[in-house]
């Protein structure tokens, strides 16, 4: 397939043919080592002990919105963080490098951020915008459900949580500790909203905790009467918010529908209907009070008015919140998700198989023109490491290249990003795919253009993403069970086209060393069902 897109100065974009290598590509153009390994190969470098600031380099907050914010950055602790340019009502923890306060004028800010310790210093350029839009990058984060599904616990959470302090996640810009289904008790409350179980004793506290790690906090719900899972939903048939089924006793310990197993998954099924009451607003305040950041808001098909009725909610709260519709969005409401939500599942749920990641993954492209900052299409989360979906957990069915395609892909498509496993668990292998910066800036590119294909050959296959300094991150997947070489060509009649010179600077990604300069072409030998990851750039 041949994709043929205006040129322009300032970068790559694409096209297809055959240009010649260069004669005097460093290495040779012919062949690079791969990428990928079918061990467990960890290809991503440690981090210098010196400071380095990672994450995105820009951050949206609503105006008169709280602001939180922490500077993500590697190297030997302890750090001191500081910042130019930080306007009036925000201020620094130098010790931590957070950033809380609040702005009431809309604007833009361009801030300098500097960290420091014995060994160096680094700094970054950021620019704050106070406005309409949040989530001006995709959220990265961890989500409950593909480890504990329904089996989901205060503890489990914390757990998780206090796992990507240790870990040094949230150093590399991991930011979102989030419960899925299975936390929801009765309604009531100060806000008759909905109150948790007893498997999470105190939500305000659990928040309170995971904001003093710097970490933001999201929670799960649906427009039904009733969850996925079997519990209460933002809505009921009776306006004083009682569920029959709840009163009747029908319901386990946790308030989960259905003592009676043959008659429990039917019980579920009819709650999978909107109440003649809604609670949207209240269950917002509610959440709002709590402290909630994100909110996964789950229900098939996601229709417009129910999505419009919990956006208005969110906004009314006062607290700035992600909005992330699930499941399988329409794509004729595709406009509507990006003018209301944060984010919207473009499919069902993701399995740990590679049918499952790479049907998903490689099918994404019709969603690129409604992705952007303030708007993502969703994939699903990641099924990499120890997942389960309920107590019972295993590693992960993927294969080590699998796994590379899965982060890489994932990235170049500018999906969210929310690891599904057990972070607390976690080996060194998962935590080599979550912490390559050079990666996940991919992902976290301040343009928020979504990669699309920009050639297929059988089981070849090529991605290409436009990077706001103007340089490309090109994908090459081999979608087949063999090895085989993938080449990408670039010039005025390449998969790539570009003005001016044709030696560009070609870089791995996932090594992070740079392969040399090649005029042309490039080409490497990619592994089955494995990817080479490179970014392409202009000599400097």
């Amino acid at each position: 397939m041949k994709v043929f897109l205006p040129l322009t100065t300032a970068s790559l974009y694409f096209i297809a043919a055959n240009p010649m290598p260069a004669q005097d590509a460093q290495p040779p153009a012919a062949s690079p080592a791969p990428a990928t390994s079918t061990k467990a190969e960890i290809l991503t470098p440690p981090a210098p002990d010196t400071p380095r600031i990672n994450g995105p380099g820009v951050f949206g907050v609503r105006p008169d919105s709280p602001f939180f914010y922490s500077i993500p950055a590697t190297g030997t602790r302890p750090i001191e963080f500081s910042a130019e340019g930080l306007p009036d009502g925000l201020k620094l923890d130098s010790a931590s490098g957070r950033i809380t306060g609040k702005l009431t004028e809309a604007g833009e800010h361009a801030v300098v951020f500097r960290a420091k310790n014995a060994l160096g210093s680094a700094e970054k350029k950021f620019r704050i915008l106070v406005g309409d839009k949040i989530a001006l990058t995709p959220p990265m984060g961890w989500n409950s459900w593909n480890c504990w599904g329904g089996a989901v616990s205060q503890e489990k959470v914390l757990s998780s949580a206090r796992a990507m302090i240790a870990k040094g996640l949230h150093d590399h810009g991991w930011t979102y500790i989030n419960i899925d289904d299975g936390w929801q008790g009765v309604r009531g409350g100060e806000f008759d909203a909905i109150q948790p179980n007893s498997k999470f004793p105190d939500i305000k506290a659990l928040a309170d905790e995971i904001h003093s790690l710097g970490l933001r906090f999201g929670i799960y719900s649906t427009p039904w009467r009733g969850t996925y899972e079997g519990h209460i939903g933002s809505s009921c048939d009776n306006e004083d918010g009682n569920y029959d089924w709840v009163k009747n006793g029908d319901h386990n310990e946790f308030f989960r529908i259905g003592k009676d197993t043959k008659t429990h998954d039917e019980g579920k099924k009819t709650n999978w209907t909107f109440g003649k009451f809604s609670f949207a607003e209240k269950d917002a305040a509610q959440w709002a009070a709590w402290g909630i950041d994100y909110l996964k808001y789950d229900w098939f098909p996601n229709d417009v008015p129910h999505v419009a009725e919990m956006a208005n909610a969110l906004r009314k709260s006062g607290r700035d919140v992600a909005y992330s519709l699930s499941n399988t969005g329409l794509y004729n409401n595709a406009s509507d998700y990006a003018q209301l939500a944060t984010a919207w599942r473009t499919t069902g749920d993701i399995r740990d198989t590679w049918q499952s990641i790479s049907r998903i993954g490689f099918a994404q492209d019709r969603w690129a023109g409604y992705t952007g900052p303030g708007h993502w299409s969703d994939p699903d989360m990641l099924v990499i490491g120890r997942v389960g979906w309920g107590p019972s957990l295993h590693v992960t069915k993927l294969t080590p290249d699998e796994q590379y395609t899965h982060i890489s892909l994932w990235c170049l498509l500018s999906a969210p990003l929310l690891i599904g496993c057990d972070i607390a668990q976690m080996d060194d292998f998962t935590l080599g795919l979550l912490t390559n910066d050079e990666v996940l800036a991919l992902d976290q590119d301040s343009l928020g253009k979504q990669a699309t294909q920009i050639s297929s050959d059988g089981d070849k296959v090529i991605y290409a993403k436009h990077l706001e300094d103007g340089s490309t991150a090109v994908g090459l997947f081999n979608r087949g069970t063999t090895e085989t070489t993938i080449s990408v060509h670039w010039g005025p009649w390449g998969d790539l086209a570009m003005a001016g010179a044709t030696k560009l600077l070609v870089r791995d990604l996932w090594r992070q060393k740079d392969l040399g300069i090649f005029d042309g072409k490039f080409e490497a030998k990619v592994a089955p069902h494995g990817v080479v990851l490179v970014r392409l750039s202009a000599q400097k």
